[in-house]
């Protein structure tokens, strides 16, 4: 089951507080302000700032 549009909606960065939005592979949710990466585990995201990854730079 994947995450709800509704939850979608009102999670927003921990950190910084701004939007987030869904990975194309639906495994994660990014903040592009922080660039963190919030893994979904279990449909579950896990919003800890500790346990975010910092995204990759290209």
């Amino acid at each position: 089951m994947a995450i709800s549009k509704e939850l979608l909606d009102i999670l927003v960065c921990p950190k910084c507080k701004g939007d987030i939005y869904l990975t194309e592979a639906g495994d994660g949710l990014i903040c592009d302000n922080c660039k963190l990466l919030y893994e979904i585990k279990d449909d579950i995201p896990i919003m800890l700032i500790d346990e975010a990854k910092p995204l990759k730079e290209d």
